[in-house]
């Protein structure tokens, strides 16, 4: 989320006002990566673009931090709502839902060569016995080195083993290479979390590169942790990779497929081919609904107002999508009905909104609302309680509604944003911190029946461009190696 402005909940946090990432660096052929705010169309044409334009960013994860492929493993009344003492807050930056294409070249081929022909027989069997000679003694040597390699690895493969049982450097130990529904547990890692936001890694363009090996890691990985997950977009193909995953690793997972929304046409038609191609294919078993749009509303209209023209605009252009999907994907004759909604800021959403939708997602974020982390917890359920709960009954439909994203920071790039605004060491961005906020609020949610995706799974080095806590995110790192945290076990 981006831009949000959160009215306090009485009794926490402190009003102020803090300023968020420049985005006027970037060329405007591409979104800004942070926030979802527009869409790269693969269909753009570059060579039309003006000299002036700048070069696209550097790719998003360097070598070194790459994940390895692994083996297939109310409109409220005005009174509830003030118009004043708002504070503006910087936000979790999302993953750029667009993707682009960059054809590659044939290598070109070796050059053909010919050795020169003997001119004496004599000659080329003197050189013929010389590299057969020559040829026998590489055999020798190679065969004893491959012998030592296959030791070498044979008991390095034993003292992996033993070092991954119950560790949690990766979270899963393949037991099968040619099954990933048969891996191991990690036994650091409880099923206590009701969702989790996931993106793919290098699931972002212009760089898409996802792979199926690490979306399939991933998904046996996070099957450990929950039971449910959010996708923020349809592109770089993950759709159909995350559906694939969970088909091949046969675990108890469902998903909300995304689809994100701006003033590009031509990019939105192509991610609702993407959706509808990937229900076609895998079906409705572990699809829970579809998510039309992340933070649409509050990039275009802000938060200042919910009856302002620009918010009733962004209102109607949000739910014309939603019924535009849910037309297309109701022909297509599915086994089930699938919900259609959208994705938020968590103050977004009003009696209008929610009248329009079949689930409302919040993103309601404590870090950004400069709450102390005692106070996080508690902060996060009265506001998503008051600001989107309570809205969505006052709608003759009462839609559903989810917290989209919650979490906390656990470091940050530089000092100066190292801090929520309520002090330190309350509002520091740091594992301690971070294993408070799973300590307070994860089993107290689930006992409260509070449906929310906890933000998010792994860190993204690719945001390090925007600096700040913007990185850091994840329970896991980016190499998908647990932080050091407990995770809470709820019974």
């Amino acid at each position: 989320m981006s831009g949000q402005r959160y009215t306090p909940v009485p009794g926490f946090g402190q009003e102020q006002r803090r300023s968020g990432f420049g985005l006027d660096d970037y060329d405007s052929r591409y979104p800004t990566p942070q926030r979802l705010s527009s869409y790269s169309s693969p269909f753009q044409d570059t060579a039309s673009s003006s000299a002036s334009s700048k070069p696209l960013p550097s790719p998003p994860i360097s070598t070194s931090t790459t994940p390895a492929a692994m083996p297939l493993m109310s409109e409220r009344p005005s009174s509830s709502r003030p118009e004043s003492g708002y504070y503006y807050n910087a936000a979790a930056h999302q993953n750029v839902p667009s993707e682009s294409y960059y054809p590659m070249s044939d290598p070109a081929p070796f050059p053909e060569t010919r050795p020169p022909r003997s001119t004496s027989r004599r000659k080329a069997l003197i050189w013929g016995g010389a590299i057969l000679g020559v040829l026998a003694l590489i055999g020798i040597i190679v065969g004893v080195a491959v012998s030592q390699v296959k030791k070498n690895n044979s008991n390095s493969n034993s003292n992996s083993n033993a070092s991954n049982s119950g560790s949690s450097s990766n979270g899963t130990v393949l037991q099968d290479a040619d099954d990933p529904s048969h891996f191991d547990k990690d036994s650091n890692l409880h099923q206590s979390f009701w969702g989790f936001a996931y993106t793919p890694a290098l699931a972002q363009v212009p760089w898409c590169g996802a792979s199926q090996a690490n979306v399939t890691r991933d998904i046996q990985l996070l099957s450990q942790l929950t039971t449910r997950l959010r996708l923020y977009g349809a592109n770089c193909n993950q759709t159909a990779l995350v559906l694939q995953a969970i088909q091949d690793t046969k675990v108890d997972m469902t998903v909300w497929l995304g689809i994100y929304v701006d003033s590009n046409q031509t990019a939105y038609t192509s991610q609702l081919d993407a959706v509808t191609d990937a229900l076609k294919t895998y079906g409705t078993d572990h699809v829970s609904g579809i998510t039309v749009g992340n933070e649409y509303i509050l990039n275009t209209a802000g938060t200042d107002s919910l009856t302002s023209s620009a918010y009733i605009s962004a209102v109607q252009e949000i739910t014309d999508k939603i019924t535009e999907v849910n037309t297309t994907i109701q022909g297509l004759g599915l086994s089930k009905t699938l919900p259609i909604g959208t994705s938020d800021a968590g103050s977004i959403l009003s009696k209008r909104l929610a009248s329009g939708v079949d689930y409302f997602m919040a993103n309601v974020h404590p870090w950004f609302g400069s709450v102390g982390i005692d106070d996080a917890a508690t902060w996060t359920e009265e506001f998503f309680q008051e600001f989107d709960v309570d809205v969505a009954a006052t709608a003759p439909n009462n839609p559903a509604c989810y917290i989209a994203e919650t979490g906390w920071p656990t470091q940050s790039m530089n000092a100066s944003e190292a801090n929520s605004g309520a002090g330190s060491p309350q509002g520091d961005a740091s594992v301690a911190n971070l294993q408070t906020f799973l300590d307070t609020f994860v089993c107290q949610a689930n006992t409260n029946g509070t449906q929310y995706f906890y933000f998010e799974a792994f860190d993204e080095p690719w945001k390090q461009q925007f600096g700040g806590v913007e990185p850091y995110w994840g329970l896991f790192d980016s190499n998908r190696k647990l932080k050091d945290v407990k995770i809470p076990v709820c019974s």
